[in-house]
């Protein structure tokens, strides 16, 4: 037996003793004159404090999405995938994504990173208000809208299911090159690896979340600085116009990587292709480019769609990377 199968194994003991210490005063004390009963739970929190510098910062989960793991990791073997699913304790014929939105407030601002997928990609996303609500807020607090791409699940939630405006004081900020592409055309996604309605329910979710705000919609170019501490960042690839972004203050920084990733087994710790990205190679260079930035300058990541609430840090590999999820802040 090596000494690494005594450390693990060691760890587990240590663990099982943890929760017994947790647990058997519990079960010992509800027999006593004095126990209380257990509070009610209603399920776990969607959201997540933390700071960049003088940056307040909030992850706001809008739920879940996912499907088949062949979609996110189009070039992996079959008997591969499986087996590193399997390895990861994930099913092998679902892959979950989160839908992490990311909350700042600076300079007197709310700006909200991501509006979220709401139901267009499935029954389990549209828990960004509720979850705004968690915090003492709602949608008319949000002043700024900043979207990565134009995707569903990035812009789902901008419309309300009367088709009004969701978050009616927000300016929302697009790149141009989505715009043009998915807005101002019928766009071809053939590319994606979906079946065809799928497709065409797709485009049809991105005009019809987009349409409430078509008049109040800013295009802009990655590279701009919407606002002081917040920068975009170009990322092209999964579709023309992405952006990944940088919130920064003082010598603190935070890189939300948007979609270069989908999920940190598949498209981290493996390399594999997402198949939704419109070109593969110019994706791959963006990941590269972003991935290395990341891992070199030591600055801590936000997965859009890594398990909630999607922090942590890129490790540069002999082979590419590794995802390292950040400590639980209480």
């Amino acid at each position: 037996m090596n000494a690494f199968t005594l450390n693990r194994r060691a760890i587990m003991l240590s663990a099982v003793a943890g929760a017994s210490s947790i647990f058997v005063p519990a079960l010992v004390g509800s027999s006593s004159a004095n126990a209380q009963a257990a509070p009610s739970l209603s399920g776990n929190s969607g959201h997540y404090r933390f700071r960049v510098g003088e940056i307040s910062a909030t992850v706001l989960s809008d739920g879940v999405i996912g499907g088949p793991p062949r979609i996110y990791a189009s070039d992996a073997p079959e008997v591969e995938l499986e087996e590193v699913l399997r390895q990861a304790f994930l099913p092998t014929d679902h892959l979950t994504l989160n839908l992490n939105t990311l909350l700042i407030e600076t300079g007197g601002r709310r700006i909200l990173i991501e509006a979220g997928a709401g139901k267009t990609m499935g029954p389990n996303g549209g828990r960004i208000f509720d979850n705004l609500a968690a915090i003492g807020l709602s949608a008319a607090d949000i002043d700024t809208i900043v979207i990565s791409h134009t995707h569903p699940d990035h812009v789902g939630n901008l419309r309300t299911a009367d088709g009004g405006k969701a978050f009616p004081r927000a300016t929302v900020f697009v790149p141009k090159a989505d715009w043009d592409f998915f807005v101002r055309t019928d766009p071809d996604l053939s590319y994606m690896p979906v079946p065809e309605e799928f497709r065409l329910r797709f485009a049809a979710n991105i005009k019809n979340s987009l349409e409430p705000v078509m008049n109040d919609v800013e295009l802009y170019e990655a590279g701009a600085e919407i606002v002081p501490g917040f920068t975009t960042l170009a990322a092209a690839g999964h579709t023309p116009g992405m952006a990944t972004f940088l919130v920064h203050s003082g010598n603190d920084q935070l890189l939300l990587t948007a979609d270069l990733a989908y999920h940190p087994v598949v498209n981290v710790d493996n390399p594999w292709l997402p198949g939704p990205d419109r070109d593969k190679e110019t994706a791959l260079a963006s990941r590269r480019r972003i991935f290395d930035r990341a891992a070199t300058d030591r600055i801590p990541v936000l997965g859009f769609h890594f398990p909630f609430p999607g922090l942590g840090r890129m490790l540069k590999t002999d082979g590419g990377y590794a995802w390292v999820p950040a400590n639980w802040q209480f």
